[in-house]
């Protein structure tokens, strides 16, 4: 049953405070919460357009505080630990020359600030890099080689070889879910073992095929290494071998190029003979189990090697290993759809080498001078676009400089 009239009214009273007036104080109660709540949303939009690390600045600007050097003193770097050296799980490096003691935290908080990296970024902080005097770090050296065998392990795997690879086992591809029977024929193809003999060498050289090596110098100090790596069978012979040497222990084979220069080899093979012959008694290495395109190709390279008694021997990566390679290496934040060879031959030669120097790695347009130049130093031929990952490799490299691992060759070498 309804309570009367008079007694609702005094019901509603006691329940809301009063009548008119209850009504009006919850209108303004609503008009406060209502003006409190644009405050707040007006608070937040000057906070998002505050300026900060992801804000849109002047590249130079950022390049020249995160590796600031006195023009007097030009060793010291001045920088503002990054919050996220932590958690990728980097350290500074131990026992560094004052001059260089903050060169892979600065390097890492500068390159944290943005996704993505100017060429003009790079090289103003490349420019700073270089006034620092490199020194090599065993034990960063130690750490990193490590790492790379827990994971990897070129010592044992880099090569398919009888040691690693049973008779009548199925050999799966890199990329594809598919296999390979390996048959007799396939198995005498392989090495006993692993045929790098004489590891760890003391001196290595790996040489890439940036333009920067032009007009560099450099041929006689690579030819003087214990054992020089090369990517993708580069011209060394000539004028040009002054500057990028002669000498050759191995020599990475991209089937493609076979395919586009020599036919795949099924009609003239002295073209490729020809070609190859500058590379004495290197040995030729091929992704011959990435792709199943490939296979066939690299198979018949091993045979015209061995028909024609050619100095040179074929080597296949194993698969297993550019697996375990770029996984590796996507755990640094290197996602591309193939590891670049120049990057494969460095962590290979990082776990055989005692000492590692890179020429001719710049995947840069122009120097740090501003003066233009080709992507080879033989052509101007571009990868294909999201291919590789360059930039991000270069950072990656530019950390093993910085932390004494790897010493990288940026301009000219002295004349011998």
């Amino acid at each position: 049953m309804s309570p009367p009239p008079l007694e609702a009214r005094a019901w509603r009273r006691r329940r809301y405070g009063g009548g008119g007036s209850g009504l009006g104080r919850m209108r303004a109660a609503v008009s406060l919460l209502a003006v409190l709540a644009s405050l707040l949303f007006f608070l937040y939009l000057l906070w998002l357009t505050a300026p900060g690390p992801q804000s849109s600045r002047d590249w130079r600007g950022e390049a020249k505080a995160a590796v600031n050097f006195s023009p007097k003193m030009p060793g010291r770097l001045r920088f503002s630990p990054s919050a996220n050296s932590t958690n990728l799980g980097i350290k500074k490096p131990l026992h560094l020359p004052p001059e260089c003691k903050n060169l892979l935290d600065t390097l890492w908080s500068s390159f944290m600030k943005k996704k993505r990296y100017s060429e003009d970024y790079y090289l103003e902080i490349i420019t700073n890099v270089q006034n620092c005097r490199w020194q090599r770090q065993p034990e960063e050296y130690k750490k990193f080689r490590s790492k790379l065998a827990s994971c990897c392990d070129a010592t044992h795997n880099l090569v398919i070889s009888q040691n690693n690879t049973p008779l009548g086992s199925n050999m799966t591809y890199e990329t594809e879910r598919a296999s390979f029977p390996i048959e007799k024929g396939i198995f005498r193809m392989l090495p006993v073992s692993q045929p790098f003999v004489g590891r760890p060498f003391n001196q290595c050289a790996v040489v890439g095929n940036g333009g920067i090596l032009r007009n560099s110098v450099c041929g006689a100090e690579i030819d003087k290494s214990d054992f020089v790596f090369r990517c993708n069978l580069p011209p060394i012979t000539g004028n040009i071998s002054r500057d990028v040497g002669n000498k050759t222990n191995l020599v990475t084979v991209n089937p493609s190029i076979i395919g586009r220069k020599y036919g795949e080899l099924n009609v003239n093979k002295s073209a490729f003979l020809n070609s190859i012959a500058i590379y004495g008694e290197a040995f030729l290495i091929l992704p011959a189990f990435s792709f199943r395109r490939n296979t066939d190709v690299s198979f018949e390279v091993y045979h015209t090697l061995r028909g024609f008694k050619a100095k040179q021997k074929a080597l296949f990566f194993h698969p297993k290993y550019l697996k375990s390679l770029a996984q590796f290496w996507r755990t640094k934040g290197v996602n591309a759809f193939r590891l670049s060879s120049g990057l494969m031959v460095t962590s290979a030669a990082i776990e055989l080498c005692e000492n590692v120097k890179l020429y001719g790695f710049w995947p840069f347009s122009k120097t740090t001078n501003d003066t233009p130049i080709s992507h080879h130093y033989y052509d101007n031929e571009l990868p294909k676009p999201g291919f590789h990952a360059m930039p991000i490799e270069y950072r990656e490299i530019l950390q093993l400089h910085g932390k004494g691992v790897l010493k990288l060759q940026f301009s000219k070498c002295e004349a011998a």
